[in-house]
This record gives structure tokens, sequence and C-alpha cells, in this order.
């Protein structure tokens, strides 16, 4: 497995140059760029759009462009300079990266503990009242944007008399040291972002492991072991849901790059610090350092999940094997 997983990582790296190039070409294919905004000012002089040209480096060819930004990635770690924000790009990330990170784990952890035993149920009892309700409420909800989800919970805490529904904190708490006090008010702004968010996950997820375990079910193995007298629950969690389990496990790494790119709709509804509005506003501005930095990381958490995926399925299912 160990050297499996090391030319799974020498194999990412052709495969990074190569996306890089590619983002690198699909942001300079935009119209305009950054300088449009001093060349329609009346105030700017020609000469000072000049100046900030040399200054920026946006002088040179499209490939010393490349060049340059690809030696300061991989001999410094410098991801470039925001021409919006004036700093450095990885300073940017780092300060959105915690939130992203901590909201997307926490909303995938919520999400499989209630769409496993959703899809598990709606698969035993497929006739039954329940599984009927469940199976129609999952379909609203993956008809259901994320956005407008995130608009009726803020008309419904308005209505009900809340005031602070937008962001994680209440505006005592923003910049305030950490204390039970700030814990409780991020507890109570974390519900909203987490339905919003999660609510279209948990649909998706409880009909792919409804689908796997009405095939595993039906599979001769399964009727063997019931065959061979063995009881309801072992055969339930022993044999079907374990295997029925294991195409959601493969396609739990395509989940990474929402990190960034999956709810920019609803983060900038709900007024989230996570990346996602980042690169929505980068994209606007046309701040190329910053856009080309966040689609890289995304491809990057897309190989990254791939590999831990395969990883997980091999553990998980003793007939996978890699090498």
């Amino acid at each position: 497995m160990l050297s499996y997983v090391l030319r799974r990582i020498l194999g990412m790296v052709p495969t990074l140059l190569l996306i890089s190039v590619v983002c690198f070409t699909v942001i300079q294919l935009q119209p305009g760029s950054f300088l449009d905004q001093y060349l329609e000012d009346p105030r700017v002089t020609k000469e000072t759009v000049e100046t900030i040209t040399r200054q920026l480096g946006l002088d040179q060819p499209l490939w010393v462009q490349y060049l340059t930004w690809m030696k300061g990635i991989v001999t410094q770690g410098d991801f470039g300079y925001s021409f919006v924000n004036g700093r450095p790009v990885s300073s940017l990330i780092w300060e959105r990266l915690g939130w992203t990170v901590f909201l997307a784990v926490l909303t995938l952890i919520v999400s499989w503990a209630i769409a496993i035993p959703l899809g598990i149920y709606t698969a035993i009892n497929r006739y039954g009242v329940g599984a009927t309700i469940t199976n129609f409420l999952g379909y609203i909800s993956l008809a259901t944007p994320d956005f407008l989800v995130a608009l009726l919970l803020i008309a419904l805490v308005l209505n009900t008399g809340g005031t602070n529904v937008g962001g994680l904190f209440s505006p005592e708490y923003i910049g305030a040291p950490w204390s039970w006090a700030k814990v409780g008010d991020l507890l109570g702004h974390l519900w909203i972002p987490m339905i919003a968010i999660g609510l279209e996950g948990v649909a998706g997820l409880m009909r792919q492991m409804r689908a796997s375990m009405l095939d595993v079910i039906g599979q001769d193995y399964v009727r063997t072991a019931r065959a061979k007298g063995l009881a309801g629950q072992a055969v339930l969690w022993r044999h079907a849901v374990r295997n029925a389990v294991n195409p959601l496990i493969s396609l739990a790494g395509l989940s990474l790059p929402s990190l960034i790119s999956g709810t920019i709709i609803a983060s900038i509804v709900l007024n989230l610090p996570t990346i996602g509005p980042f690169l929505y506003d980068s994209l606007l501005n046309k701040d190329q350092y910053v856009a080309m930095t966040l689609l890289l990381f995304s491809a990057l958490l897309l190989l990254i999940g791939n590999l831990l995926s395969d990883v997980a399925l091999a553990w998980a299912d003793p007939r996978v094997r890699f090498e």
C-alpha cells in the first residue's frame, strides 16, 4: 500500500503542472484585466497606468508571467500577490481556510451521520409510509438550491424575532477572545449554514445509500447468510451495509473540492468567512493570482480526495488491493 500511495503522489506532480497551465490559460482568456478600472478612470493618467503595469509584472509576456508564478510556488511557496488586497495570496487564503475546513468537515460528518441510517431505513422499508415520506422529502431537498434554503431560514429567524442571522458570530463577538459565551454564540449561528449547505448532501447521500442497499440485499451471499440462520441484524450490518457503503467511500473524495467552489452562493447569502466568496470576488475583480491559486488548490483537493478514497476503500473492503 505504501508504494501505491507514493506512486500516486508522484503522479500528482505532472498532473498539477498541466492543471496549472490550464488555470493560467483560462484566467488569461477572460475579457479585460485588473487594469481596466484605471483605464476607465479619467483621473488616472496613461503614465500612471504604465507604472502600475510594470509594478505588477503585467507588462511581461504571458509565458514569463507563468514561469515566474510557478517558480515562486516551487522555490518559496509564494503563490503571487493579490492586486485588490495588496497582500500575498497565501496569507489571504490561510485567513479563510480554517473556517472553510471547519464548516466543510462538520457538515460532511453530520451529513453522513444522518444520510447513511436514512438510506438503510428507506431501502429496508422501501414500500413503507415512512420510507415513502423520507424519499419524497429527499427529492425536494435535491431540487432546492442551497442559497434558497439559506434565504428561507433567514426569513424564518427574522419572522420569529431573531436579529443576527448572518456570519458565524454576533457583532460583539467578532474579533473578541475565545470564551464559553463566544462558543455558545457560534453554536447559535452555526445551525443555519449547516442546514443550508448540508441538506442537499444529506438527500444525495441518502439516495445513493438506498440504491446501493437495494442492490446488495438482493445478492446471493446475503440470501445465503440468511439461509444459514444468521440473525437479521448480523446479515444487515456485517454483510449488507458493509458492502453497500463502498460506493459512497469512492465518491467521498469528490466532496473535497466543494470546500472552495461548492457553496459560493450560500456563503455569500449567509456572509460566511470562507474561501468560496473569496474566489467569486477574485474572478469579478480579475485578481488573477488569487483566482489561479484557488483553482489550482481545488484541483489538488480533488487529487488528494481521490487518493484518500482509494486508501479508505482498501481498508474497508479486503477484496480491494492495489499492489
